[in-house]
């Protein structure tokens, strides 16, 4: 490209270069982690937009750098409406700009929303594959069945091929059967099933993930789990802190996770220290931890989801997606340094 052009992905672009390449993501986010863990990333905390008369909305500024073989810096902007869903959009929205290492010049500006769910999804199938300590899950539970779990499913079907059936819960049980009849683009021998509480998802899977828009913690029991469970707290705010401090915790940035109110957060004020968080799951990848405490306690991943996983899928979805997307000649303006001294 020219210098001062642009390339804009949108939606469909986004789309087609992520399609089928399950594995590929869940490298690629494998080794971001990995570049974090070990300092290879600059990583500042996220902005949070509030709206003092819309309490469950917000938007969110997430800037980054991803070094080592990555190379990439930039910024997205992610908005969470959940009242989009009674008009019929989705909760969720986002754009992500990529800029340049060298001159810090705005290369790349794509659509946010889907390469967003594709990291946390991929994140959330990772954890669960590293933190199995040697189990296998006969099936997964989902509360919540919107876009993030759909997304999620498709990973943990990709990273945990022996997963045979899904159990699924969502206050909403039009959202349920709609996520169900959903589910059958994953294969006719996938057994889907609705349960009637998200107690019983908890209770009969022992691999379960969380994607809900709760603000406040709405789960005080974990005694009826499964043996060894595997919960990713995707949503960060559905447990109460005494859920959190009786649990095996691992997340993937304690700085990051102990922030703005999740549940991690909740425990750390009520214990008053961090050290029920026993590890990252960059540390497990790496060696540096076991997957798990113990064969019987119940581990939970709580991702605060990571600006640095944007920027590695975002580079994929570029390097698969050159002759498509749209290139804005002269997006940015000339140098004044060469103009100055027109006449």
């Amino acid at each position: 490209m020219r210098n001062g052009d642009v390339t804009v992905l949108s939606a469909g672009d986004v789309a087609a270069a992520l399609e089928g390449r399950e594995a590929e993501l869940l490298e690629t986010v494998r080794r971001a982690y990995e570049a974090h863990g070990v300092g290879q990333s600059s990583l500042p905390y996220s902005v949070f937009l509030r709206f003092p008369d819309e309490p469950r909305n917000r938007i969110i500024g997430l800037p980054a750098y991803l070094g080592a073989d990555f190379g990439v810096a930039g910024f997205k902007w992610v908005s969470s409406f959940p009242g989009n869903l009674a008009h019929g959009l989705d909760r969720a929205s986002a754009v992500i700009v990529l800029n340049s290492t060298l001159t810090g010049r705005p290369e790349a500006i794509l659509e946010g929303s889907i390469i967003s769910g594709t990291r946390t999804a991929a994140s959330a199938a990772l954890a669960a594959r590293t933190l199995r300590g040697g189990l296998t899950y006969s099936q997964a539970g989902v509360i919540g069945c919107g876009y993030i779990n759909f997304l999620t499913v498709r990973f943990l079907l990709a990273a945990c091929p022996e997963i045979e059936g899904l159990v699924l819960y969502d206050l909403n049980a039009e959202r349920a059967a709609q996520f169900k009849h959903k589910c059958q683009a994953f294969g006719a021998d996938l057994d889907v099933r609705v349960a009637t509480d998200a107690s019983a998802v908890l209770r009969e899977c022992a691999l379960v993930s969380i994607a809900t828009t709760a603000v406040s913690p709405h789960l005080s029991d974990l005694n009826t789990c499964r043996r060894g469970a595997t919960i990713l707290h995707v949503s960060l705010r559905d447990f109460t802190p005494e859920v959190i401090l009786g649990c095996d915790n691992v997340v993937d940035d304690v700085d990051h996770v102990c922030r703005e109110q999740t549940s991690v957060h909740l425990a750390e004020q009520l214990a008053g220290h961090r050290g029920f968080i026993r590890c990252t799951l960059a540390d497990v990848l790496r060696g540096l931890a076991p997957a798990r405490r113990d064969a019987d306690s119940t581990v939970i991943f709580s991702p605060f989801g990571l600006g640095v996983l944007d920027l590695a899928v975002s580079k994929l979805t570029l390097d698969h997606a050159r002759r498509a997307g749209t290139v804005i000649r002269d997006f940015l303006p000339a140098s004044w340094e060469d103009s100055r001294n027109d006449s």
